[in-house]
């Protein structure tokens, strides 16, 4: 086959242009800038306790207010620049468990381009839950906090993990508790966003700040709309199946979907003084939560994965278990569960097959759709 690459046409030098910026551009009086062309700006700082003030100003009587270092497990200095939730936020985004959710699935763990991880699942609840929150003039940075962190404590494999591992402990396993108290515990976050993780799924107690409460709503409406779009996208499900009284009120894709029911939020809330969804919306999201219940988390091919999942998680925890040796930070003193839990729960979806592969030889034929040990 001949190659379209044009002959003769301009070659850039990519390698010399990257290394010709290493020290940036500077100026005469020794300012380093990222262009030799710089902007020069008159400004001047707002600092954490400016922001608070701003806050206590602009934002609802209802609003959660950043104070100082804000309510933490262990106290703290407050940072000159940033209020406390800003802190978490930027905390929970660099930590190693937010980016391990690029590794674990939402609801396909079959690899396709452009369907959901819960990393990205994440980000879209945060805008989502953003969007919300700046219209009813609530707590942006804290928002973004519980929404970003909302999903730490999943496991790999999807929410067949929370079966696997169930029975492993005495208080059972629940994705929403565990990321707030364990796998976010060591970034020593503040009171109202580790409630907000903890209690952001709708059969826990209800979240203690209103920004919690549009967390636990932008959760909801971001899964079953992308989920439905993931779906689609996969082959999975024939978009004409999605029942047309349901499409003609929310839409027949994700933009007008989520544009239909953020809207309904802001309305509703302003209009009743409760953060909810109006009895029309409402009723839709049900409707569409039930549609993807039945055609897309309880289809043939999602059983067979999460039952797959469940095998596999389980067995490599009881390996865990029984052969404590294995755990990369063994505490005699701990509970052992525990301590196996907490290792499996952390694994991306590929780390964990390769290690029960790895450790108890789990058959590469009884691994779930998609996983390929070699890349």
């Amino acid at each position: 086959m001949a190659s379209a690459r044009l002959s003769g046409g301009h070659q850039r030098d990519h390698q010399r242009e990257w290394t010709a910026t290493m020290g940036g551009h500077r100026t005469p009086s020794g300012v380093v800038t990222p262009h030799d062309d710089n902007f020069s700006i008159q400004t001047t700082l707002i600092d954490r306790q400016a922001t608070e003030d701003q806050q206590a100003l602009a934002l609802s009587r209802a609003a959660t207010l950043a104070r100082g270092a804000g309510d933490r497990p262990q106290p703290e200095e407050p940072d000159p620049y940033r209020t406390c939730f800003e802190r978490d936020r930027d905390r929970i985004l660099h930590s190693s468990a937010f980016r391990r959710l690029a590794g674990k699935t939402q609801v396909f763990i079959f690899p396709a381009d452009h369907q959901r991880t819960r990393l990205t699942h994440a980000l879209e609840v945060a805008q989502i839950a953003v969007a919300i929150a700046r219209r009813l003039r609530l707590n942006a940075d804290l928002t973004e906090a519980i929404a970003l962190g909302h999903d730490c404590g999943h496991g790999p494999g999807g929410h067949a993990s929370e079966v696997a591992l169930e029975p492993f402990l005495e208080d059972g396993f629940d994705h929403a508790p565990w990321g707030a108290h364990v796998t976010l515990a060591q970034l020593n976050l503040c009171r109202e966003t580790t409630d907000g993780i903890a209690n952001h799924s709708w059969s826990r107690p209800r979240p203690t700040t209103p920004e919690g409460e549009v967390v636990a709503l932008a959760d909801r409406i971001a899964y079953c709309a992308h989920d439905l779009e993931d779906a689609i996208g996969a082959g999975l499900l024939p978009r004409h199946q999605v029942p047309s009284d349901l499409t003609q009120l929310i839409g027949d894709h994700r933009n007008q979907q989520l544009d239909f029911f953020i809207t309904d939020v802001i309305t509703t809330t302003l209009t009743t003084d409760i953060i909810g969804l109006s009895t029309t919306a409402g009723e839709a999201l049900a409707t569409l939560r039930s549609f993807n219940y039945t055609n897309i988390y309880t289809s043939d091919a999602s059983t067979a994965q999460s039952e797959a999942v469940i095998a596999l998680l389980q067995s490599l925890t009881d390996y865990l278990i029984a052969h404590p040796s294995s755990l990369p930070e063994y505490d005699e003193s701990a509970s052992i569960p525990f301590q196996a839990v907490a290792y499996v729960a952390g694994m991306t979806d590929r780390f964990a097959f390769a290690l029960a592969h790895e450790l108890i030889g789990w058959p590469t034929d009884r691994l779930p759709m998609g996983i390929d040990l070699h890349h």
